[in-house]
């Protein structure tokens, strides 16, 4: 059992290199898998779907590929699990909800029609806030919960994507990510989350949130397989206009083990405020270990970063209730609590106030254009807060908490991505003294259609440190 762990502990891109080498067969990985989804699952509630047999057979398929010495790709064979708001065709994809409980697509999305082209295999379908907007407590499905501390949450609204990965139930995921939700759970997790550039990954078959601000991309143990993955995934499709044809570069050939030459901005205010002194020591930490591997710091400014969070919520809510108006109106009580009352509460935005926060975005995408005149990309904490615990029912069914005081919303750290559409990878960066241990992370932006560079300084960084080889103790 102990060489069985081991294995699948290994990053996904070692993993392929064995079954490509005939040292392993992608059906005794994926049985693997399957036999630890079933031990932790029922404890960690990362899975809404198992997809058992259908993994089987296509385990099978690719290990009779390998056999005929078939040119494959960097993924292939390995198994995966996406976010369950992924069509899949002929698989249930709940979308994390009781509205859509039931729901067998008849069509697949354009990521898992690539990964399965590619040779992953599909595994089950994972967890999420409702609809990648809900408590997680009062979803469709119950909360998935952080393996470093089963009473914490593993952050939203790719809880299932993060808490899955981090106890090594699977060695891929894609999340997606309207105002954080893979890079939160990435930081919460202890895993690497990517939110590639808007438009550099189709959304054909990912239900939406927010139509301007949505993303999917790659949620892994170490950025080499984020880039992999990123690699099979990328690229022009004409189901999604919103997608572009811009060229899709060789992402593991680009990555390397030191940043001679690259500028790092660092932000003079803004994403620190308010952070526990242990989250701004390992921010500092790793800004130091990035000079040493030869990077030269500078200091940026974003002057209305602090507006991020604030008005990309509005544009979200303003898009997500027009997007579930005829269900709102249909089966209001299916829905989560909170998803219910922020729907709701949404149609009473006014428009003035969504071309305001649009404005904001043009002010954000301005004020990034000027920073990267500096640097080449900019570093900032993933977050402000470690692992909160899972909120009472009673509690997670709203926004206006007991006894609560209206503050400033202080999404900006991850909103800043989505608002101006610019890649941004989350990797760990260290842990909390405890008890319990819980993972720090930090956060690097890059210029657009840039996640070369972006995917390159996250795996200097990791390379140079530990903090991606700890396991939770489950």
């Amino acid at each position: 059992m102990a060489a069985q762990d081991d294995l699948l502990f290994l990053p996904a891109t070692e993993q392929a290199a064995l079954l490509r080498a005939r040292k392993l067969s992608p059906l005794e990985l994926t049985d693997a898998y399957l036999a630890r989804i079933e031990a932790l699952n029922p404890r960690v509630n990362a899975f809404v779907t198992v997809t058992a047999e259908r993994a089987r057979q296509d385990a099978r398929a690719a290990g009779e590929t390998l056999m005929r010495n078939v040119q494959v790709g960097p993924l292939f064979g390995v198994p995966y699990a996406p976010k369950d708001i992924l069509a899949t065709k002929g698989i249930l994809t709940t979308n994390g909800s009781k509205v859509t409980a039931s729901w067998v697509p008849d069509y697949e999305s354009t990521i898992t029609e690539r990964l399965a082209r590619a040779g992953a295999v599909l595994v089950g379908k994972l967890n999420l806030l409702e609809f990648a907007m809900g408590s997680g407590v009062a979803s469709g499905f119950g909360p998935a919960r952080n393996p470093w501390d089963l009473s914490r949450s593993p952050s939203g609204s790719s809880s299932g994507s993060g808490a899955a990965l981090a106890a090594h139930m699977v060695p891929l995921s894609i999340g997606t990510d309207t105002g954080g939700s893979i890079r939160g759970p990435a930081a919460f997790c202890g895993i690497v989350g990517l939110k590639q550039t808007y438009g550099r990954v189709s959304r054909h078959g990912v239900t939406t949130l927010a139509w301007t601000l949505d993303h999917a991309g790659p949620m892994t143990r170490t950025v080499a397989d984020a880039a992999a993955l990123l690699q099979i995934i990328a690229g022009a499709d004409p189901r999604d206009p919103s997608c572009t044809a811009d060229p899709v570069p060789d992402y593991l050939k680009q990555l390397t083990r030191d940043l001679k030459g690259l500028r790092v901005g660092v932000p003079k205010r803004h994403f620190a405020e308010g952070a526990p002194e242990e989250i701004e020591r390992a921010y500092r930490a790793a800004l130091d270990t990035m000079k040493q591997l030869g990077a030269t710091l500078v200091e940026v400014d974003v002057p209305h970063a602090h507006y991020a969070g604030s008005a990309g919520w509005v544009v979200a809510m303003a898009e997500a209730a027009q997007f579930h108006e005829k269900r709102l109106r249909e089966s209001p009580q299916l829905f989560d609590p909170i998803i219910r009352e922020r729907l709701d509460s949404a149609r009473f935005i006014p428009a003035t106030d969504y071309i305001k926060a649009l404005r904001v975005r043009t002010l954000l995408m301005d004020e990034m254009a000027e920073v990267y005149r500096s640097c080449d990309v900019m570093v900032v904490p993933a977050g402000t807060s470690l692992p909160t615990v899972l909120e009472p029912p009673d509690r997670a069914g709203t926004d206006v908490k007991p006894g609560s005081v209206a503050t400033p919303f202080r999404g900006g750290n991850t909103f800043l991505g989505n608002m101006t559409g610019l890649p941004g990878l989350v990797v760990p960066c260290g842990f909390s003294s405890g008890p319990p241990t819980l993972p720090i992370a930090l956060q690097i932006y890059g210029r657009a259609f840039d996640e070369a560079t972006v995917l390159r300084v996250g795996h200097a960084y990791e390379q140079a440190t530990t903090w991606h080889k700890r396991k939770p103790a489950l």
